[in-house]
């Protein structure tokens, strides 16, 4: 079955509708952090290099991964995620009069945001005082690897070395009791990082609007990351001398992941007094657990909870996937059935919420898109443009510059 195509909304219609943005990110972590302010309406200006000593020219995720056609390979499927909503405006920036045209479309912005070297933008003479200078009330935001008061500051970062300096690595080895540090098959860094960098630009921006002062806002990735991590883990360390342990014994626990049912896995966790009473009863194992005082309280559940989660992974393979949720749905014990990213598309609850929206794009042809997940009820949220081909506004940008000069002068 074809899936429905969805119509680009032809207006913006989100709460940032009207607020411009000088985009200089690439890569995940900002492309993903300006998709999101897009998508709730800014008009984002995706400023981007020619090739040269960057191959093929462009935010790099353009040429990861396979596409249909392979003459269009500068729409790769990473880049397709994460660059909606967006315009893309190829300038060498080398070059006096590209130089001009983008300062003065940052005469017209609200929000300059970049995650280029901040000594590369001090040469093109981008730095705060100089995006200040032209327009005196910008939200400035940068991200960067490590805050730039440390030893670290300017050092080059990427997800796996944040990964391996703010502790993530170390996660999956107090899990399983392999001391070997492992990096998560996922790039939380660059994402997290992307989540602090957009709630920061949108702080600065309500600020402003509050105050008519604009400032500058730098996003040190090591450490975002390292808030994110230690939010659970930095557990009995808190405390100076510390109580116990590093790392949330119930999450860094080898029995805390989906269980396997008799054709297929279910994700469960009971965590109340209640729920737990009511898990066992249905199991069938009231009697067994009546003698068992390790898991008859929170407090003894917490200091058992690897045995606790153990039985539990014991328990399950007793049912089928549907009995275990028939079964526990109406008690609202909390449990789903697993998805592999394979079920994602069809998931009912997925589908009935239309988080998935096919579109059709002039080159590409055909491609999926997730809908902003945050509803807004007075002003929602939409897609309303394609990722972008290289250069694809360049031209139409160009020429708004030309009128904004002339307004300038006039």
């Amino acid at each position: 079955m074809s899936p429905k195509i969805h119509d680009l909304a032809p207006e913006a219609t989100g709460p940032l509708k009207g607020v411009r943005i000088i985009d200089l990110t690439s890569v995940v972590l900002g492309a993903y952090a300006t998709q999101m302010l897009g998508d709730m309406g800014a008009d984002v200006i995706k400023v981007e290099f020619p090739g040269g000593g960057r191959g093929n020219g462009g935010d790099i995720m353009r040429w990861a991964g396979r596409t249909p056609d392979p003459s269009v390979r500068d729409m790769g499927p990473i880049f397709m995620t994460i660059n909606r909503n967006k315009r893309s405006l190829v300038l060498d920036l080398r070059e006096d009069s590209a130089l001009e045209a983008l300062k003065t479309l940052i005469a017209s912005a609200d929000m300059f945001m970049a995650s280029v070297r901040y000594d590369g933008l001090k040469r093109l003479g981008l730095a705060y005082e100089d995006v200040k200078a032209i327009r005196p009330d910008i939200v400035y935001v940068h991200a960067v690897g490590y805050d730039s008061d440390g030893p670290y500051a300017g050092e080059p970062a990427y997800d796996d070395l944040i990964q391996a300096a703010s502790g993530c690595a170390d996660l999956l080895g107090r899990t399983d009791g392999d001391p070997t540090p492992r990096i998560l098959p996922s790039l939380i860094a660059d994402k997290v990082s992307g989540l602090f960098m957009a709630q920061s630009a949108l702080a600065a921006l309500f600020h402003r609007q509050r105050t008519g002062e604009g400032q500058f806002v730098e996003v040190p990735m090591l450490e975002c990351v390292t808030s994110f991590n230690l939010a659970e883990h930095f557990f009995e360390h808190v405390f100076e001398p510390p109580t116990g342990q590093w790392s949330y014994s119930r999450v860094t626990n080898p029995h805390r992941k989906p269980y396997a049912t008799k054709d297929g896995y279910i994700g469960l966790l009971p965590y109340t007094d209640k729920q737990w009473e009511q898990f066992f009863e249905a199991a069938g194992w009231t009697e067994r657990m009546a003698a068992d005082s390790r898991f008859s309280t929170a407090a003894g559940r917490g200091k058992h909870i690897r045995a606790l989660y153990a039985l539990v992974e014991s328990i399950i393979p007793e049912r089928t996937t549907d009995e275990w949720l028939a079964l526990l749905k109406p008690l609202q014990i909390p449990v789903v059935k697993m998805n592999r990213l394979d079920d994602l598309q069809t998931d009912p609850h997925l589908a009935a919420v239309g988080l998935f929206e096919a579109y059709e794009h002039p080159q590409v042809g055909t491609y999926t898109s997730l809908r902003p997940p945050v509803k807004f009820s007075a002003t929602p949220a939409n897609i309303r443009r394609h990722p972008p081909r290289l250069g694809e506004h360049t031209d139409e940008l160009l020429a708004e510059a030309e009128v904004l000069r002339a307004a300038l002068e006039a």
